[in-house]
């Protein structure tokens, strides 16, 4: 009987327990999709630059862990409160403890293995598609990388089912030592929300100087070093918690008291609301605003990895292609490109030497590249007569040549002298197009040619080719490419649900405040609004101060990343599309908890 009355009350309930059993899924699919990183330390050492990366991922396991832990927590907290309900009348119905201890335990623990067990399956899913996904669209190289891993699943498994089993024996105890009228009433027992004016300015205070301190430090971290990242980090963490647990209540109390906006619709309402949550919301909006910046900070920095691929090709090679006897190549394809520099140099070769007409070098100076500090290069051109003169410059010739060429001496001699040397003719041609990265597939096609026009190349360096240089950065910076992405987006949608799951746990206390405002006549319309302005503001804020720590943050990558904030509207575009839909589905949640469907 005790089953079918919790079965009914489930049934009742279903697409809240839809929606948190679609939000377990989620955490144990995301838990699974970082494991299969972690647990993988062949593809880390692979695919990253970093030595010390395994053990940057270990810790980035207890940070998941901790933030898994925080997660459940929450949805825990929102299962008990659309339950402790049901489970007081039962009580009161004459329910033994022991019997609704039992279903409690049963209930909780099996609803957890369960979305456990889909979610390690939708996380090979969606850890397949991601890495499917990621290697084609951003075109990066990563080995040693499998969606199915042994390790991963059963890491998750076991800790999940820890966790839900400390929740299921937490719920049960709980339940049964609390008297049944505290059960009935728990939602509707407000928590004291009393501050002084001053001691809230002075926290208020406290809280933007540590950001400031903290901003500061993370421009100086060239010239501290560690020193500067420590107190950034203290600083940062500190005065994060602080903005949200004073400044913004600050801001909201000056809101309160401008009548000609807190006196409009019912803002005055919205406002109260927001400063008695953001109370209880203090630490979970911290951990967001901070993991959120990490999350953000993730996908920026795996990006400006990415564009720095093409400025590195561009400052190694100085020619696009480089063909080796291209009298072999048909014009008609390196016509194809639409170069803007298309120079052929002849090349006559004996057994010791190599002699080329100087008057092409003149028409067509060489172009080489030369370091002027420690990233930047320029481009320099070299005549026939300078090559005549400057054994020293020749060497930018020879990287372009055939490995049995590069040994031979050089002469560079007029017409005249070059068509009365008898020896074996061949050509060297060198193209410049327009868009490297739009000519790069027909580009590494020529390249693929000439290599096999020239088999000694495959014994040589053809480091010369830019094809070749791009494949080589993208194959160092593709590990850091892929895990900024792929962990990302992961952290943010555990960050994203585990504020969804908090806002929706404190939604049954607010039931009968809206239940208030519409029994006096106040329009739906307004309620609506408001619930929209106070979530918005809960999503928003947080999100806002990841943003800015993300922003003063990338000056630590000046030293890594030529243009650390080039392209940054693309993950801040990708954050927005995500934050925004559980905003939209948040809202709808909590919309059908606190006010009755109209008819």
């Amino acid at each position: 009987m005790l089953l079918k009355l919790s079965l009914t009350g489930i049934k009742g309930r279903l697409r809240d327990y839809v929606v948190l059993f679609s939000g377990l899924v989620m955490a144990s699919a995301i838990f699974y999709m970082f494991e299969s990183l972690a647990t993988n330390e062949v593809f880390l050492q692979q695919n990253s630059l970093v030595s010390s990366v395994v053990f940057i991922f270990h810790l980035g396991t207890v940070l998941l862990s901790i933030i898994t832990f925080v997660y459940i927590l929450y949805a825990n907290s929102f299962l008990m409160t659309m339950r402790q309900k049901d489970y007081g009348m039962f009580m009161m119905l004459g329910a033994k403890g022991r019997k609704i201890a039992e279903l409690i335990f049963v209930e909780t623990f099996v609803v957890g293995v369960a979305a456990t067990i889909v979610g390690i399956l939708l996380g090979l899913g969606l850890t397949t598609i991601v890495e499917k996904l990621l290697t084609k669209q951003l075109e990066i190289a990563i080995t040693h990388f499998s969606a199915v891993n042994g390790k991963a699943i059963a890491i998750t498994l076991i800790f999940f089912a820890i966790i839900f089993l400390l929740a299921a024996v937490v719920n049960a105890t709980t339940i049964v030592k609390k008297p049944v009228l505290s059960i009935l009433k728990a939602s509707e027992t407000p928590a004291p929300a009393k501050r002084k004016k001053v001691t809230l300015f002075f926290e208020a205070v406290f809280g933007i100087a540590l950001l400031a301190i903290g901003y500061v430090m993370m421009t100086l971290v060239m010239k501290l070093a560690f020193v500067a990242l420590v107190i950034a980090l203290i600083t940062i963490v500190a005065g994060t918690y602080f903005f949200f647990h004073a400044v913004l209540i600050f801001i909201l109390n000056l809101l309160k008291q401008t009548d000609s906006l807190a006196l409009k619709g019912l803002n005055n309402f919205t406002f109260s609301q927001l400063s008695f949550r953001i109370q209880d919301y203090t630490r979970i909006l911290s951990l967001v605003a901070m993991l959120f910046a990490l999350a953000l900070g993730a996908i920026t920095v795996g990006l400006g990895f990415r564009n720095e691929i093409p400025k590195m090709t561009n400052q190694t090679a100085v020619y696009d292609l480089v063909l080796n006897n291209s009298q072999k190549i048909a014009a008609d394809k390196i016509e194809g490109l639409n170069p803007t520099l298309n120079a052929t140099y002849q090349q006559k070769e004996t057994d010791t030497t190599v002699y080329y007409d100087k008057t092409e070098f003149n028409q067509t100076p060489l172009e080489n590249k030369e370091f002027t500090g420690s990233r930047n290069t320029k481009t320099v051109r070299y005549s026939g007569e300078e090559l005549a003169k400057d054994v020293t410059k020749v060497d930018a010739l020879r990287q372009l040549e055939l490995p049995e060429q590069k040994t031979k001496e050089h002469q560079f001699v007029s017409p005249a002298e070059f068509s009365a040397v008898q020896g074996k003719k061949s050509s060297l041609q060198v193209v410049k197009v327009n868009d490297f990265m739009a000519e790069k597939k027909a580009l590494q096609k020529l390249a693929t040619q000439n290599d096999k026009n020239n088999p000694t190349l495959v014994q040589g360096d053809n480091f010369t080719q830019k094809t070749a240089v791009y494949n080589t950065f993208n194959s160092l910076f593709s590990g850091f490419e892929f895990m900024g992405f792929f962990l990302g987006i992961a952290f943010l949608t555990m960050l994203a649900s585990c504020l969804m799951f908090k806002i929706l746990s404190g939604a049954k206390s607010d039931v009968q405040r809206y239940t208030m405002l519409e029994k006096i006549g106040t329009r739906r319309q307004l309620l609506t609004a408001s619930i929209r302005k106070e979530i918005g503001v809960l999503f928003l804020v947080p999100g806002l101060l990841g943003v800015i720590h993300v922003l003063f943050g990338l000056k630590m990558f000046t030293s890594l990343l030529s243009e650390p904030y080039s392209n940054i509207w693309v993950p801040f575009l990708i954050f927005f599309v995500l934050y925004f839909v559980y905003y939209v589905l948040t809202i709808w949640i909590y919309t059908g908890i606190v006010m009755k469907r109209e008819a």
